[in-house]
């Protein structure tokens, strides 16, 4: 039998389980790439404008590792779309991979796949099907943006390059999802696994811009982000560049194909230990069990958000030297919402570890869907265990595992910035507290997970949808000029900056009290309805 036949099949079904969600996403990256572009052809009108802007934000470190360098200051195109270059590309990478999961692993996991193989179906078209719906969507995504830019006004070759960029890092972090797929035996395991690569990619490609002399900037050609970046759209364009995250894609689809033939159906190529024949004391718990299935993605992700911390607090130290000019000393200041140059950065730095332990909450919170679609939790609750007992430790461990990464990476900077500054002794406390004020914001997007969950269980991955929406009011409200009113819809606005900024208790009372409401709200609907 042909390993690939069934392939066509599989797309038109994966097609049709997506045939909402993969159009939304499409959409909001089109809107926010045009919207970012048109914004910034009305604000820079002025040539003169235009380039102390780009020298600004060049001249500022908290920019540059977290957006990357603009390569041609005097371009519109490169200004007008610098935030969206390197953090779009992950964005995009973050979809790509997520496809193919979701329509390999989840579908093994689930079983679906087994019933399906039962039929006319060969050992290659699950992730033959899942890597072209996951390519076509990037593919499309990226023509769709090209086109959006060339509509706003931009230059129609940067425009293209720029929407190929988007597209070959979507292609690049897919193919980082087929080996994972085949890694682990759960989709949760290998989402985790490839959003710990992007995390690694983009402190790469942070790295190497960050250089102040220009020594390290070769550790971003390390990074598929860092190749995406280079492409430079809008400033010189290296068509060529593009044909690495081609390579790469080629070489890691060789490495999944060679891992689906040394294992078994449903099962990963790292097998997980068999455990004991009776359970210990200590497993004897809804909360037991729950710590039990989370604890090595929080493992992974404490060790990430630890070093994440280090090396923030590392660049902090040295961010007056980095930042000469008075203007971008300005400009920092104000998007830090503080006073001085290096708590602009952390409190900057902060805001964006928020972001990225929020999707753990996500996550977390999904394993309760998860558990629920796989059958596990059904016996469970046939037990002495209560539906209140069982969501609660899948709840508690979302909330209390986001503290704990949150507190981390806090921990990490303050460490890392007080010995390089000399005052370890204030910056610990400082930096801690700079984390803990994120998680109410963090909750808050965790709780609406929990709600969905309770409400409409069919709808839980709808709390990605909803991170998304909330990151890019976050990230590109006041660009677009959207009303307070909206901007204000996103939780992570109302997260005090620190350190070093104004600190009001109001906001952070209110998110959590939002945040428990709905999680209240999740335990209430989720005791009215079915299983299953």
């Amino acid at each position: 039998m042909n390993d690939f036949v069934g392939t066509g099949t599989l797309v038109r079904l994966a097609l049709r389980r997506d045939r909402i969600l993969i159009p939304i996403w499409i959409l909001v990256f089109v809107i926010t790439a045009a919207g970012s572009a048109k914004a910034s052809i009305d604000l820079y009108s002025d040539q003169n404008a235009l380039v102390e802007a780009a020298r600004t934000s060049n001249a500022s470190p908290a920019l540059v590792s977290l957006y990357g360098r603009i390569f041609d200051e005097s371009s519109l195109g490169a200004v007008s779309l610098f935030k969206l270059t390197a953090f779009g590309a992950l964005l995009v990478g973050l979809l790509g991979g997520m496809l193919v999961v979701r329509h390999t692993r989840s579908e093994e996991e689930s079983g679906r796949l087994e019933l399906l193989s039962a039929g006319v179906l060969g050992r290659y078209a699950a992730l033959a099907s899942a890597l072209i719906v996951s390519g076509v969507t990037v593919i499309v995504l990226g023509l769709l943006t090209a086109l959006s830019l060339m509509g706003s006004g931009l230059d129609t070759k940067g425009s293209l390059a720029f929407g190929l960029m988007w597209a070959a890092a979507g292609l690049a972090f897919a193919g980082v999802a087929a080996v994972t797929s085949q890694v682990s035996e759960s989709a949760r395991a290998a989402n985790g696994l490839t959003a710990i690569v992007l995390g690694v990619a983009y402190v790469l490609r942070a790295i190497g811009d960050s250089s102040a002399d220009g020594s390290t900037q070769w550790v971003s050609w390390l990074s598929p982000i860092g190749w995406a970046q280079q492409v430079r759209p809008y400033a010189g364009e290296r068509w060529a560049v593009l044909l690495l995250p081609l390579a790469f894609l080629a070489l890691l689809i060789t490495a999944a194909t060679a891992l689906i033939r040394r294992r078994d159906l449903g099962a990963g190529l790292v097998r997980p230990r068999p455990g004991p024949p009776r359970a210990a004391k200590s497993l004897r718990s809804p909360l037991a069990l729950a710590w039990r299935l989370h604890r090595g993605s929080l493992y992974a992700w404490g060790f990430a958000f630890l070093l994440l911390g280090l090396l923030v607090g590392n660049i902090a130290s040295n961010v007056d030297g980095f930042v000469t000019s008075d203007s971008a000393k300005e400009m920092v200041q104000k998007l830090g919402g503080v006073e001085g140059i290096t708590d602009a950065f952390l409190a900057t730095e902060m805001g964006m570890v928020g972001l990225l332990a929020s999707a753990f909450g996500i996550q977390a919170a999904l394993r309760l869907r998860s558990e629920e679609t796989a059958l596990r939790a059904e016996p469970l609750l046939a037990t002495g265990v209560t539906r209140a007992q069982w969501l609660a430790s899948h709840v508690l461990m979302a909330l209390l595992g986001t503290g704990v990464l949150i507190l981390v990476a806090g921990l990490g900077s303050g460490v890392s910035s007080g010995a390089s500054l000399g005052n370890m002794g204030r910056q610990v406390p400082r930096m801690i507290g700079a984390a803990a004020v994120q998680l109410p914001a963090i909750w808050l997007v965790t709780a609406l997970v929990v709600v969905l969950f309770g409400l409409a269980p069919k709808l839980v991955t709808g709390g990605w949808v909803l991170y998304g929406v909330f990151l890019l009011i976050g990230q590109f409200g006041e660009i677009f000029n959207l009303p307070q009113w909206m901007i204000n819809l996103s939780p992570y606005g109302h997260t005090p900056r620190l350190p070093g900024g104004d600190f009001s208790v109001a906001p952070v009372l209110w998110l959590t009290g939002i945040a428990a409401a709905l999680t209240i709200a999740g335990f209430t609907t989720f005791r009215r309805r079915d299983i299953g």
